[in-house]
């Protein structure tokens, strides 16, 4: 003898709400909503290294006056602190997992500096406008050679004078042992940008 329902239809519903429900839990678990629920359990152990912009702030580097470079400038890299935003949690530079208020020092964010040695910029345009003519300018920057050259020449009749104010000017020609001007921090400096494959033909990445 076949079994009847019960009067009514509340059986039939509380057997389909809890087949719905065991379909959603294998789904959730499983499925792709699964993957984005362990993701986002696991964003708790990411490393601060790894924080999106918007999520960290860093400091300004601390300027040498002397230098107009970074204080902990070494091998043309220096570092500054950097702060993740209140409310995150991730690993910090000794790797113990914090939660961030604001105000604690998440890691170190790396950023490129110049070697200077002692080559003032603003010297050597004054040295090439008003010496140039007697070669100051390349005994300035260590090139004896080409300055006594000008010096027995009067800068080439004027017309090299003139040629290397513009090329110190425009930072073209610099100081002989390959080091940068001195030239302040947020000054007019030049920055030199080239394409190579690593720029050129590097593939984009969206968000």
């Amino acid at each position: 003898m076949a079994a009847a329902w019960p009067s009514g239809s509340s059986a039939p519903e509380a057997v389909t709400a809890r087949l719905v429900g065991v379909l959603w839990f294998v789904s959730v678990t499983t499925g792709p909503w699964g993957a984005v629920a362990t993701s986002a359990g696991g964003e708790e152990s990411l490393k601060c290294e790894d924080l999106k912009v918007g999520q960290y702030i860093c400091k300004d580097p601390k300027i040498n006056d002397a230098t107009q470079e970074p204080v902990n400038c070494t091998n043309y890299t220096a570092h500054v602190s950097c702060f993740p935003a209140p409310n995150i949690t991730c690993k910090d530079s000794s790797g113990n997992e914090t939660h961030f208020t604001g105000n604690e020092v998440g890691f170190f964010k790396p950023i490129s500096c110049r070697n200077v040695n002692g080559y003032s910029y603003k010297v050597a345009v004054a040295l090439s406008l008003f010496l140039g003519w007697l070669g100051a300018d390349r005994f300035y920057l260590g090139y004896p050679a080409l300055g006594l050259l000008k010096f027995c020449t009067v800068g080439f009749c004027g017309i090299g004078s003139l040629i290397d104010f513009i090329l110190i000017s425009m930072q073209i020609v610099g100081p002989s042992d390959g080091s940068s001007y001195i030239i302040d921090y947020y000054g007019t400096r030049l920055t030199r940008l080239s394409i190579t494959n690593e720029t050129f033909r590097k593939t984009q990445l969206y968000p």
